[in-house]
This record gives structure tokens, C-alpha cells and sequence, in this order.
């Protein structure tokens, strides 16, 4: 009531007959209320002092940690048709096990005598090197004949032109000498005809000297020419051994220049038995390749190509594999922005698909159900959705994980990062902050530095 008059009609009305006037009057309960508010404000300003541990969350996969336990696809060699298949789903094969049976669809390798005659073809050429061998060998003999004759020839000829020089050199002294007699006999001939002229000698003692003096002039003339015929072998001689040299270098270069092609021949030949034995081996390799091998133990997973008579291209998909033994990992993506945080031996936890957990990101401690793991490598590039790839293995220190685990299932991480007050967490969250980059130590020397 508002009570303006004097009047008062307060005792005229039964206020307790009015249900919402008993509502406006205050009451015990009202105040309890109050109290709960007040309680619950002081609780949540004391969670807000509860400690928090930053976290992010990203999707992955499990894998294998070394590439060659990861599931992988057998490939065909060579092309081919398929005529038996000796596996299929489900099996489990060890390494070297024979998966199928190609035959040859090429028609260059179709012969069924390809290797034997290749081998006879190879031994063909063997043997032609062999024969330039020979060849080669009597040439080089050949040529060791040519250079001892050729001493031999030099040295006869080197004898002849001295015997020529001696000759010449006789004949020269023999000559000068008969010029020295033909000189004597004139001068007696020139007193003989003196003395004649005076009387004192006869016509006849004349007439001999006369005579004795043209035989003198003839064997001078004689002495003469014998000189001129040794200055010619002496010459001939000289000729004779030039020629011997000569004559050497046109055999020798002739031997030597046969000799180069035989040698070029044999090159060839061993060449061409090189390129044989590699075709052989090959063929002898591609023979093999027409039973395709299990590379490695595992289980055979899914046939890609099926049935018989189906042919197949070179490097084409035949059937996928699981290796028996692997190392898991979960293979999982962060975004940029995350990547500073993540680094070597990092702890992550895990919930794996099939896997129930109940989870409390700000409190792993009360979380059940996760696993352990720690970060093993990070990649330096982004995958093609434009994060970057983290590999994290089990933690040794955590509980093991599950043997039930498969290749290719889900998991969901949750790194775990620095501690820091609830408030401050609501803080980042509502400005849209990164998690702390720093610890608290690292935060403290970052500052003294800066000091």
C-alpha cells in the first residue's frame, strides 16, 4: 500500500487471500537463494585460480613408423598376361613366396630358345676376338721380324758403303800416284827428245820413252775412271741404305696400320660380346620375372588385377600387402601456427577410434582412456593440406598401446603444453591467442637477457 490518505482501508482487505502479494514478501527462502549465488560466484572466482594445461587438438591416423612396414602395392616388372594366380585375399605368405604367374606377351622374347642361341651367339663373338687376338699377336711378331731385318739390312749396307768409301779412297791414292808417274815419264820423255835433238840418243830409245809415256797417260786415265766408277758405288751405297730406311718405314707403317685395325676389330668384337652377355643376362633376369615374388612376410590385403588370360602393363598394380611385423605411429597434422609449439619428444595423448575415454583437456590428470605418445620427427614442409606432418611414437614411459590397434585407424591428439591459470587460459581464448610459447624458465631467462 502506498498509505498517501489517512484514511487507512488496510483492515478492510485480506491481503493473505492474494497468492502474488504472499510472493512480493520476503521470506527465509529468498535469502537462501542469495546465499547459493554468492557461493557460486565465489566458487568460480576460485576456479578461475585453478591451474590449467594448454592444449591442441589435431586429427590423425595410425601408421607404420619405417616406410617399409607400411602397407604397400606389388608391382609388375615387365608386362605380361596372367595364367595362374597362387594366392588370394586373406593369405598370409612369407617373403619369396611365388604370388602368380605371368607369361611373355612381347613377341622379341616369345622364342623359347632365346638364352641358348643368345649363348651361341655370345660364344660366336668370343671366338672372333680370339682370332683378332691371334692376329694381333702375329702382326706384333711380325713387326719384331721387320725391325730385326731392318738392323740387319742396315748394318750390310752400312759394310758396302764403306767398302765403297775405302774404294774410292784407294782408287784416289792409286790415282794421284799415276798422275805423279805420267809426270816422271814426261819429263823423260821431254829430256829423251833433248837428247835426241843433240844426238845423243837414237830414234828408237825415243820412241820407247814415248811409248812408255802414253801408257803412262793411259793408266792415269785408267786410275781415273777406276775413281769415278767407286765414287759411283759409293754413292749407289749411301742410296742403297737410305732406301733400306725407307723401305722400313713403309713395311712398318703398312704391319702397324693393319695391326691398329685389327685392334680396332677386336674392340669391336669384345664390344659387341659385352653388349651380347648384357642381353643375355638380361633375358635371363626376365625370365625370372615372370613368377612375381612376395617382397616381403605379410598378409595379402586386396588383389588389384584379377583373372586369368588378363593382361598386365610394366609397373602396373597387381596386389596390396600388410607386412607382418610393424612399428605403429600416429601420423598426425598441425596447423602452422602450432607447429613452434611441437618439438622432438613432445608428450601427446592419443583417444583411439573404438577406444571409449572420457577426456578433460585442461586436466589430463583426470582424463581415462587415453594413451601416450611422444613426438619422433616433424616434417620441414607442408603436406598438400598446407599443415605439417608430425610422426609420434608410443611412450615408453606411459601404459603400451592397445594390440587390438590396426594401420589406417583414427586417433585424435591432444598435445599437451605449458601450465597456466584458468583465467588466463579464458583470457587467450576470448582475444584468440596462441597457446605460451615459453616456459616459465625460459620466459625468466628471455628477461634477464633482455636486463
Amino acid at each position: 500500500m502506498l498509505n498517501i490518505s489517512r484514511n487507512s482501508i488496510k483492515h478492510l482487505i485480506d491481503v493473505d487471500s492474494f497468492e502474488s502479494y504472499h510472493l512480493t514478501r520476503s521470506s527465509n527462502q529468498s535469502r537462501r537463494r542469495i546465499r547459493i549465488l554468492l557461493y557460486l560466484l565465489m566458487t568460480g572466482f576460485v576456479f578461475l585460480f585453478l591451474p590449467w594445461t594448454q592444449n591442441f587438438r589435431s586429427k590423425g591416423t595410425l601408421t607404420a613408423l619405417k616406410p617399409e612396414h607400411r602397407p604397400q602395392t606389388i608391382h609388375s616388372i615387365i608386362p605380361g598376361r596372367i595364367e595362374q594366380w597362387f594366392v588370394q585375399e586373406g593369405d598370409f605368405v612369407t617373403k619369396g613366396d611365388t604370388i602368380l604367374f605371368l607369361s611373355e606377351v612381347k613377341e622379341q622374347y616369345m622364342d623359347p630358345d632365346l638364352l641358348s642361341r643368345t649363348q651361341l651367339q655370345v660364344d660366336a663373338k668370343e671366338l672372333s676376338v680370339k682370332s683378332y687376338e691371334a692376329k694381333i699377336k702375329a702382326q706384333e711378331q711380325q713387326l719384331v721380324a721387320l725391325k730385326e731385318n731392318n738392323t740387319l739390312r742396315k748394318e750390310q749396307a752400312q759394310n758396302k758403303l764403306k767398302q765403297a768409301n775405302l774404294k774410292v779412297l784407294s782408287d784416289s791414292i792409286m790415282l794421284e800416284a799415276e798422275k805423279v808417274s805420267f809426270l816422271v815419264a814426261e819429263k823423260q820423255f821431254l829430256r829423251m827428245e833433248k837428247l835426241y835433238t843433240e844426238g845423243l840418243k837414237s830414234l828408237t830409245d825415243l820412241e820407247t820413252r814415248k811409248i812408255k809415256l802414253q801408257e803412262s797417260q793411259a793408266k792415269a786415265l785408267s786410275a781415273e775412271n777406276k775413281l769415278l766408277g767407286s765414287r759411283n758405288e759409293s754413292i749407289s751405297a749411301t742410296i742403297e741404305l737410305n732406301a733400306i730406311d725407307n723401305d722400313f718405314r713403309d713395311k712398318l707403317a703398312k704391319v702397324s696400320s693393319e695391326r691398329f685395325s685389327a685392334l680396332s676389330g677386336q674392340y669391336d668384337a669384345e664390344a659387341g660380346v659385352n653388349k651380347m652377355k648384357n642381353e643375355l643376362t638380361n633375358y635371363t633376369v626376365r625370365s625370372g620375372m615372370y613368377y612375381v615374388l612376395a617382397p616381403q612376410s605379410g598378409y595379402i590385403t586386396k588383389a588389384i588385377q584379377v583373372g586369368i588370360g588378363e593382361t598386365i602393363k610394366e609397373g602396373a598394380q597387381i596386389i596390396s600387402i600388410m607386412p607382418q611385423n610393424y612399428s605403429l605411429a600416429v601420423e598426425i597434422y598441425v596447423d602452422p601456427i602450432d607447429l613452434p609449439l611441437v618439438k622432438l619428444e613432445s608428450k601427446i595423448r592419443f583417444i583411439f577410434d573404438g577406444w571409449p575415454a572420457i577426456v578433460f583437456s585442461g586436466w589430463p590428470e583426470l582424463s581415462n582412456g587415453t594413451f601416450g605418445g611422444k613426438v619422433f620427427a616433424i616434417d620441414n614442409f607442408t603436406s598438400t593440406n598446407n599443415k605439417y606432418r608430425v610422426l609420434v611414437v608410443p611412450d615408453p614411459d606411459e601404459e603400451p598401446w592397445p594390440e587390438a590397434l590396426r594401420i589406417g585407424a583414427g586417433a585424435d591428439g591432444i598435445a599437451l603444453l605449458n601450465d597456466v591459470p584458468v583465467w588466463y587460459e579464458i583470457w587467450r581464448q576470448m582475444n584468440g591467442f596462441p597457446p605460451d610459447y615459453y616456459t616459465l624458465q625460459e620466459s625468466k631467462e628471455i628477461k634477464s637477457q633482455a636486463k
